[in-house]
Parts: structure tokens; sequence; C-alpha cells
């Protein structure tokens, strides 16, 4: 590949290296630079640019990075279109995250340009979660490369892969001494209960016997009848050696003790044994507390089924310090499911929020809103579409005729927000359904309800591309050459949307933060088609409202 300064003559075709800002326009980083893109070069005055040019052989940044994503994902693992030489790997399902980190190791020294980031091995996620990044760091890579990287991402199956959480009947033991108070047991089952939730188990049943051999093995083997998939035992006090009452009424019951204490604080303490085909496990402690310990990483591996054996849990030292560690819980619990067929995982963080407020002054008294195309309501049609896409919510702000759109979208899982001021135009609608989203937004796509014609493929990409980090904080879709619409807009400029006024949109903006905007080609002419008259209606075969 060929790096360097071009006279703007010779660039066609190239990729400009680095952002140029020219007076009403914007050429982005990784542009394919065409005649047009030339012209104005020229006419700023600009003589030489810094351009990459792909060599014989060479693969362009995306190219390889999907290649790449592809050979590594395996089960319940999605690839995210690769944008900017990135491609983002995400869990399908909640579970565990299983790779040979040897073998990630050796991809990663095939050369520099080929980088891929991992969450550790093992970590439990939930389902949406972002487990990995492959990024091509130049604008291309030879061939050559892609090929033995993708060989080693392959080799043996994908390198990548979440084994998914099985749904376990637990049975938890809780013994007890003179002076143990019952409100510590009742919150100690609440806890186990919640985290056993959290991977999908549930506790069937939990029991509390004295702190003695005796007592305790005869619980143990009422809980063996019952045939669960995994029997908890929470102890009076602490477990200190092998000999000690809990891992001795295990054994007096027929069980094996497999291994005692483990490299993780909190959680030494922990005692793991077998009686059967069914896992005891003498918790820890720290376990009465919902904060993470090492019980939790043991816990989860069992219920994603997978067998745990001593030197598993001699090797957890590394990064087992857990004491002072601020950690978030598994976010199972704020994934939106994702089951429907053909859609992608959802991006939590970011919502959809469609207008749906405008008065359809050019289509005289029909409400084009309520206009059928295919034998189904234009908003609709284009809710339907946000909540196909990843986007994580879809928030629908009305204004003219509210109980007609309500009634149009009625069985579809959105959030509404009113705007009395829709009279005042579009900006009053982006004001409503900016300030209605919760604290927690990352990102809103804002969609015109009278745009049916932008799939949820187009929204997808537009998800993908965002990335604040690395500049992408508004992402804009670009047809023919022209911007259109939706736009996706990073939390950041929430405060500037609520100052809009009048008829227009948020596209003042752009201009203003020029260097945040990110640019997908869209091959759909959808993003520039917004109906807005009767003729324009007619056009796209749709039929309008009948007025009542």
């Amino acid at each position: 590949m060929y790096f360097g300064e071009l006279p703007v003559a010779e660039a066609e075709g190239a990729i400009l290296a680095h952002s140029r800002r020219l007076d009403g326009r914007s050429l982005k980083k990784g542009r394919v630079l065409d005649r047009e893109d030339l012209e104005a070069l020229k006419a700023a005055g600009i003589e030489r640019v810094v351009c990459a040019r792909l060599d014989d052989g060479d693969i362009s940044e995306d190219r390889a990075a999907d290649r790449l994503a592809e050979a590594c994902r395996g089960i319940d693992v999605r690839a995210g279109t690769a944008f900017t030489g990135r491609s983002n790997l995400f869990a399908e399902r909640a579970g565990v995250v299983l790779y040979d980190q040897a073998r990630l190791d050796e991809l990663n020294l095939v050369d520099e340009s080929i980088t891929l980031g991992l969450v550790p091995p093992f970590q439990a996620v939930s389902a949406g979660q972002m487990i990995g990044t492959l990024k091509i760091i130049p604008f291309a890579v030879p061939e050559g490369l892609v090929r033995i990287a993708e060989a080693l991402a392959g080799q043996d199956g994908p390198l990548l892969r979440v084994k998914s959480f099985a749904s376990l009947d637990v049975i938890l033991i809780q013994s007890k001494l003179p002076g143990t108070k019952e409100s510590v047991l009742d919150s100690t089952m609440r806890v186990t209960s919640d985290r056993l939730a959290a991977l999908g188990s549930k506790l069937i049943s939990e029991a509390r016997c004295d702190h003695n051999q005796t007592a305790l093995a005869g619980a143990i083997r009422r809980a063996i009848a019952a045939k669960p998939g995994l029997i908890l035992i929470s102890g009076a006090s602490a477990v200190v050696d092998r000999r000690d009452v809990i891992p001795a009424a295990v054994e007096q019951t027929g069980g094996e003790i497999q291994h005692f204490g483990m490299p993780v604080d909190p959680g030494n303490l922990m005692l793991i044994g077998r009686t059967g085909s069914v896992p005891v496990i003498g918790m820890p402690g720290c376990a009465r507390s919902p904060k993470l310990n090492g019980f939790d990483w043991v816990l989860q591996r069992i219920c994603a089924g997978l067998e745990i054996r001593p030197q598993d849990i001699m090797r957890m030292g590394a990064g087992g310090l857990l004491k002072d560690v601020a950690h978030r819980p598994l976010p199972r619990a704020s994934a939106r499911k994702t089951e429907e067929a053909g859609k992608e995982t959802s991006r939590t963080g970011i919502a959809a929020v469609v207008l749906a407020a405008g008065q359809s002054t050019r289509m005289g008294d029909a409400n084009k809103l309520l206009s059928t195309l295919d034998g189904k309501a234009m908003i609709r049609r284009v809710v339907e579409t946000a909540l196909a896409s990843s986007a994580g919510r879809v928030l629908v702000v009305t204004g003219h005729q509210p109980d007609r759109i309500r009634a149009a979208l009625a069985g579809l899982d959105v959030a509404y927000v009113h705007n009395p001021n829709f009279a005042g135009g579009l900006s009053t609608s982006v004001r409503s359904g900016i300030s209605a989203l919760p604290e927690d937004t990352e990102a809103a796509l804002v969609c015109l309800g009278d745009m049916p014609h932008v799939s949820a493929e187009v929204l997808n990409r537009l998800i993908a591309a965002y990335n604040p980090v690395e500049g992408r904080a508004v992402v804009v879709p670009v047809h023919a050459g022209r911007p259109g619409n939706p736009v996706l807009w990073d939390s950041r400029f929430f405060g500037e949307m609520q100052e809009l006024e009048g008829d227009r949109g948020a596209r003042s903006l752009l201009t203003e933060f020029a260097d945040l905007v990110c640019e997908v080609e869209i091959t759909e002419a959808g993003v520039h088609l917004d109906i807005d008259t009767p003729e324009m209606l007619k056009e796209a075969g749709g039929l309008p409202d009948e007025v009542t």
C-alpha cells in the first residue's frame, strides 16, 4: 500500500488519510476521493493531500476486518459490520466467554496491522454485550497476512464462542448455630436467589439445619432425593479444613470433595464437591453479599454447564484480588431480549426517537402518517422498522391527533411522549423526544415518521458506525453524495438539541461539529424520501388517510 502525499490532480480513487474541512463541506478521513472532491480541494487552494492507495493484493481495512471477524466468531457470537477497519463482536446469548488465550496471542503476533481484543476468558456476559473488537490498523493489509490470521482464527474451530447458561434447579442448605439470626439466613436466601436468577437458574427450595455433621448429612440426602442440578451449602461457620463439618457431611452421604480453597479474595474458603452427578458447593462467607467474589466465578461456569476441575480453580489467581475493586453486576437484567428472528443484537444505550407529531399541512385534511402503504399505516411501518433494528428502545413523539397515532401503533413495544407545542415546528418534537429519554441513554437515532422506505439494515449500519471515542459522535447516512435521514446523535449534543427552534431539526449542528460527523454511504434512496404531498404518496403506491 502506498501512503504519502499526492498531487490533488493524481488523487482520484485514493483514500484520504486526514479529514479536511472546506467551505460548506467536510471530507472525512478514510473517504475515497472522487472527481467532485478533487474539484473542491482545488477550489480551496489545496494542491497536495496525504493519501493511501492500495497495491495489488491488498485488502481494504473493512473487508479484512469482516473476514477475520467471521473467521473468529463461533457459537452465539455475532460480528458487527466493519466500519473504519473495526468489527465489534457481540454475545448473542447470556453465558460465559470461551477462547484459547494462546491462540489469541498467535493471531495478534501475525502482524502489527491486525489486532483482536477480547474480554477475559470465562467472563460472564449478557445477551447483546460487546465481547471483543477486531481492528485493522492501516487502511489496507496484504491478503497473505489476512489468510494467515484467518487460518489461526479458524484452526480447530472458531477462536471465540459463548457457552450459554442452562436453567438449573438449585437447592440451598443453610446451617445455624445458637444465636444465628433468622434475618441473616433470610437475606442469604434472597441474595442467592437473585444471583441464580441472573444466570438463568432458580432456587427451588431452601432448608435449614443445625451446624453439625449428622444434621447436614440428613439435609444433603433430602436435597439429593429432589434431583436438583446443583446443591449450595451456606455454613454458620466457615470451612477451615477438608475434615471440617461441611466436607465431612458431604462425604458421609457418599459424596467426594474435589477441591478446597481458591486463589481469589474474597472467596478463599470455598469448597467444591460432588455427590453422584450433582455438584455441591460449600459457599464462602462472602457469598452472603451480592458483591462479586470467587463464588461467582465458579457458579457462572457451573450454570454454563462447564466442568470445574481443581486446576481450573488454581489458575484463577490472575485477577483474583477482588477486594476494593468496583465491579458491575452481570447486566443480564438490563439486556433487551432479542430472540426475534433476524433481529440484530440490541444496543441498549441507543434509543430510536420517532417524530410523529406533525400536522401534515401539505396533505390537506389527511394525516399523512396514517396513510397506508401495502395495507399498513405509514407510521406503523416506520416504528416497526425501528423496533426491528438494534436500537435498545423506541420512543414515539406524538402531537397532532395523538389518539389516532397510538391506535395505529397498538400492540407495539414503544414508549410515548406527547408534544403539546407541535404546531411550533419540528424542533419542538425533537426537544420533547430528547427530554423524555432516560438518563442512561448514550445516543439517540432521530427518525422521521414520514420516511417509510428506510430499512432496519440502514439503521443498524448507522448504529454500528457510532463510536464517540473514535470521533464518530454524529452518524449521517449519505446516498449519491447527499446526506439524508435518520441521524444518530451522541448524548453530548442533547443540550444543544434542546435549544433548537422553528421547523428545522438538528441539521444546523452538523456544520458546527463537522469534525465529529461520520458519513455512512448508503445504497438505499429511502434516506432521502420523506412523503409530504398527495402526489408523492401516490407515486410511492400509498393510499391517503380516510379522514373521519
